[in-house]
């Protein structure tokens, strides 16, 4: 039996936005300071790894279209 798991892809804001320049990056500064009430923590798309805030593309996006 096959379990593996997706590997999701994280970048930081810088990258983030570079990959998407849709995306301001104080824009989505903003975002991750209110994420506790626009959901963004709710659907696990900001994952935090000390000082170091990673974006998971894939769930950004499904948070997106969600909104």
């Amino acid at each position: 039996m096959n379990n593996q798991q997706k590997i999701p892809s994280l970048y930081t804001v810088k990258q983030f936005c570079e990959k998407h320049p849709a995306f301001t990056h104080g824009g989505i500064r903003h975002h991750i300071f209110h994420a506790s009430t626009n959901g963004l923590d709710d659907m696990s798309v900001i994952v935090r790894n000390g000082r170091r805030v990673l974006i998971d593309e894939a769930a950004f996006f499904e948070w997106l279209m969600n909104q």
